[in-house]
């Protein structure tokens, strides 16, 4: 596991070191094998990769997480809970059937053993009676990919049968790399918001609204964001649906930021402005400029 690195650098390293052809390619296989590692050949089908790379090694790799957990069930099932729902602390432990003093001691065993990253909504809810619960990262894509997809049907994998793993792994595969898109976006706006630097960025939660991207500039500055991963280009119902959530959760917005995975259309192009700033998967690339051999983590894994 590469402990102390954040996911940008972690993704930089994985390029460096895999050279994909294109970029959906690259994050595709990163949101899988990321943080690892492991040399990824990207010509080959992802699912042959994971059948040859994490399936038939399910024993070794099991092995060498439990060392770090300790076998403990209570940490298995909460990353599971944590992989498979909405990453909230509070439906975790629901979903685990954990009580929270025994959710919240596996949490920070978690995080002190680099599985899990405190992720807090970047604002609180003006109204201070809400409770609103964390939630937590993966620190690395590899452990989300694991707990998400191989952890729940280890005892079939266990004995040399994917067809479980196969079967639910094709109602996710579309959708798995999502969280990563949206957390490379974060990274790319850090990037290119230099004017006035962002100090903060995350994203933004209470109880009736959810904002995927929040920052804040040195400034005192806001950034809202949203991240339209469908196949369908991003419209001006997208940057309503922003505006409408940050009405109802009060914040007082500068500029705002809309990612789209496949374009934009010429209606919302339109409207593009100092206040309004369009990123494409294409943008995402400038996070890939200038990689050096510097940029290549150095990770004790065993390799598979």
């Amino acid at each position: 596991m590469s402990k102390q690195s954040t996911l940008l650098q972690q993704f930089r390293s994985f390029c460096l070191q895999n050279n994909p052809t294109n970029l959906e390619t690259a994050i595709e296989y990163f949101s899988v094998f990321g943080g690892m590692g492991w040399r990824v050949d990207t010509s080959k089908p992802l699912d042959i990769l994971i059948e040859e790379k994490v399936l038939n090694n399910y024993r070794y790799i099991h092995g060498d997480i439990t060392t770090i957990t300790k076998s403990n069930p209570t940490h298995h099932k909460l990353l599971t809970a944590l992989a498979t729902g909405d990453r909230r602390e509070h439906s975790a432990f629901k979903k685990a059937n954990l009580e929270r003093e025994e959710g919240e001691d596996s949490i920070d065993f978690l995080v002190d053993k680099g599985f899990l990253i405190v992720d807090k909504s970047v604002e609180l809810p003006i109204d201070g009676s809400e409770k609103i619960s964390n939630k937590l990262l993966f620190a690395e894509p590899f452990i989300r990919f694991w707990f998400a997809t191989i952890s729940p049907y280890y005892k079939k994998i266990r004995e040399g049968e994917y067809s479980e793993f196969k079967a639910n792994w094709i109602n996710h595969k579309q959708e798995f790399s999502n969280l990563i898109y949206q957390q490379l976006v974060m990274a790319l706006i850090k990037k290119n918001f230099t004017d006035d630097p962002i100090i903060s960025i995350g994203s933004y939660w209470d109880l009736s609204v959810e904002i995927d991207i929040l920052a804040k500039t040195k400034s005192g500055k806001y950034i809202a964001g949203s991240c339209k991963h469908s196949k369908s280009r991003a419209n001006k119902n997208e940057l309503t649906k922003l505006k409408e959530s940050v009405t109802k959760a009060k914040l007082d917005i500068d500029t705002y930021v809309i990612y789209s995975k496949n374009k934009f259309s010429q209606e919302l192009k339109k409207e593009k402005s100092k206040s309004l700033r369009l990123f494409s998967i294409n943008s995402i690339g400038n996070l890939l400029e200038e990689l050096t051999q510097e940029d290549m983590l150095v990770n004790t894994n065993k390799k598979y």
